[in-house]
């Protein structure tokens, strides 16, 4: 039977829809094109080319693994987050939808400024970092820090592909600890840390723990990360500078009573797309 790269595409979508796998449209997609080594133009525009046996079962072997719980951007190696192509490894934590929201708010944060200075902290494959700067003047910098380096050598290649190279660095940082002086002074602070309570780690999805457990472990109540963070990285922030959080779900009002006591200023809840109050933030206003 001879069939179009389409035909197998929505051959595919369809399965994956009744395998109940959330973005199945997206997945579909980018498997077939990952498999035929095509980017998201040259999908569209040959996807009424037919394909090749040997291609089919290529598609078929990847399926399968997918369907064994090995995430697809484990399988691609790539994923877009904010519109920014991304590389994805075993070694970062895998971007998703929810965490946008911590990107438009540090947006908003810096829109106005022609310089500056932003820290990724937690940086992972650097997407929150990398789409902020993206979206803001070329005035501002960004420094990347995680405690993995093999995570930083992910964000490197990102900030290489995305043609930030000029605008940033990374840094290795323990965000448990207090900050170097090295790292000199911000004008936003933006957080995504582990959030996951330990214990509920290994009742997560299959997929998610596939993911490195040291990007998903918060600790016992799962708020290690923003009381170190909170109490320590005012140090690192000017004045009226801001510190931004993604939360996990229900501990916006945990995080927001954390950088109250630990000194910050009109601290604000922004909720995702899906109404899930997902960024918690405030300002630095030191005491004179």
């Amino acid at each position: 039977m001879i069939r179009t790269i389409n035909d197998v595409y929505l051959d595919l979508r369809t399965e994956f829809r009744k395998k109940g796998i959330a973005g199945y449209q997206i997945e579909a997609r980018e498997l077939v094109a990952f498999a035929l080594d095509l980017d998201y133009e040259e999908f569209y525009n040959r996807r009424n080319q037919y394909i090749f046996d040997k291609d089919v079962q290529k598609i078929e072997e990847l399926k399968e693994l997918r369907y064994s719980g090995v995430p697809l951007q484990h399988i691609t190696g790539r994923w877009e987050f904010y519109g920014l192509p991304l590389e994805v490894t075993t070694d970062t934590l895998i971007p998703r939808p929810d965490t946008e929201t911590l990107v438009e708010v540090g947006i908003d944060l810096l829109k106005d400024r022609s310089k500056g200075r932003v820290l990724d902290l937690c940086c992972g494959t650097g997407c929150v970092g990398l789409a902020v700067l993206k979206n803001v003047g070329d005035g501002i910098t960004g420094v990347f820090a995680d405690l993995s380096e093999p995570a930083l050598e992910v964000t490197r290649r990102n900030i290489v592909h995305n043609g930030l190279s000029h605008r940033s660095l990374t840094y290795p940082v323990d965000a448990l600890a207090e900050p170097s002086p090295v790292l000199g002074k911000f004008h936003l602070i933006v957080c995504n840390p582990p959030y996951i309570p330990t214990a509920e780690i290994m009742t997560l999805d299959v997929e998610v723990q596939k993911e490195p457990h040291m990007a998903l472990d918060g600790g016992d109540d799962g708020l290690d990360f923003y009381r170190a963070v909170s109490r320590n990285f005012s140090a690192a922030l000017n004045k009226g500078g801001a510190l931004a959080f993604e939360v996990g779900l229900g501990q916006f009002e945990d995080v927001t009573a954390i950088m109250e006591e630990a000194g910050y200023k009109n601290v604000q809840v922004r909720c995702d797309l899906a109404g899930i109050e997902r960024v918690v933030w405030g300002t630095w206003e030191p005491k004179e």
